[in-house]
C-alpha cells in the first residue's frame, strides 16, 4: 500500500473507531449511566412525593414474612423519615440495586415454592419481585440507610398484575428500586399504579390511592 493510501486508511480507521465509540456510548443503558452520573435532579414536587392515605391491609404473605424475619419488620420512629442523598449514598444505592438484580435468579413463588405468594430474602439465590426488594433493603440498611425511609410498596404493573417495588423516600423525591430494570426511577415515571406501602409512623401499611389492591405480588 502506498504511503498516501496508508494515510487515508489510517484516517478512515480512526474515524470509524471514534464513530463506534460514540455509538457505544449512546447505547449505554440508563442503569449503567447512573453509576457515572451525579445525583438525580430534585423532582418538581420533591416535598410531596407519594401521598400516604388511610391505613391499608398489607399483602397476606407480609405477615408470615414478619414472623420469620422480625428484624426486617421492626419499626423505629427515631430513624430519619427521608434519606439525604449525597454522591456516596447515591452510589451505594445504585450499586446494591444493580448487584441484587444481577445475582438473584428470577422465579415465581409458584415455581419456587409451589404456592402463590411467599416473601423472603432469596437466601437460595432465587426469588420473585418482593424478594429482590427485601434483600436490597437489608443490604442498604446494613450500609447505614434508614429503614424507615425505605418502604416496601405494592403496585399494579404494566401487565395489570400485582408487583412489589422498594420506594426510597429522599430529600430529592421518591425513587423506586425495581427488579424489572436496574434504572432507579422517580415514582411518577414508572408507569405503575401505586396501591399501598409500609407506613412511616407505625407498623401499619397505608393506601397510596390506587383503586384496587392485588391479593399477591407474584411477578418474577
Amino acid at each position: 500500500m502506498r504511503n498516501a493510501d496508508m494515510g487515508y486508511f489510517k484516517a478512515g480507521l480512526k474515524a470509524a473507531l471514534f464513530a463506534a465509540l460514540a455509538i457505544g456510548a449512546g447505547l449505554l443503558g440508563t442503569a449503567q449511566a447512573q453509576t457515572l452520573a451525579a445525583l438525580p435532579t430534585s423532582l418538581p414536587n420533591a416535598s410531596i412525593g407519594l401521598t400516604p392515605g388511610a391505613e391499608a391491609r398489607p399483602i397476606v404473605a407480609w405477615a408470615e414474612f414478619c414472623q420469620n424475619y422480625a428484624a426486617e419488620c421492626a419499626f423505629n420512629r427515631a430513624e430519619p423519615a427521608r434519606i439525604t442523598l449525597t454522591p456516596a449514598v447515591w452510589a451505594t444505592i445504585v450499586s446494591v440495586n444493580r448487584r441484587v438484580n444481577r445475582q438473584i435468579r428470577p422465579v415465581t413463588d409458584q415455581e419456587h415454592w409451589g404456592r402463590p405468594d411467599r416473601w423472603d430474602l432469596a437466601e437460595d439465590g432465587s426469588g420473585d419481585c418482593e424478594d429482590f426488594q427485601l434483600l436490597k433493603r437489608r443490604l442498604l440498611a446494613e450500609a447505614g440507610l434508614p429503614r424507615r425511609a425505605m418502604r416496601m410498596t405494592v403496585v399494579i404493573d404494566e401487565k395489570g398484575e400485582g408487583h412489589a417495588v422498594l420506594t426510597l423516600i429522599t430529600d430529592r423525591g421518591d425513587y423506586v428500586l425495581d427488579n424489572k430494570t436496574s434504572a432507579i426511577t422517580a415514582w411518577h415515571e414508572t408507569g405503575y399504579v401505586f396501591i399501598k406501602r409500609e407506613g412511616q409512623d407505625s407498623l401499619a401499611w397505608v393506601s397510596l390511592g390506587g383503586a384496587s389492591s392485588p391479593v399477591t405480588t407474584a411477578n418474577r
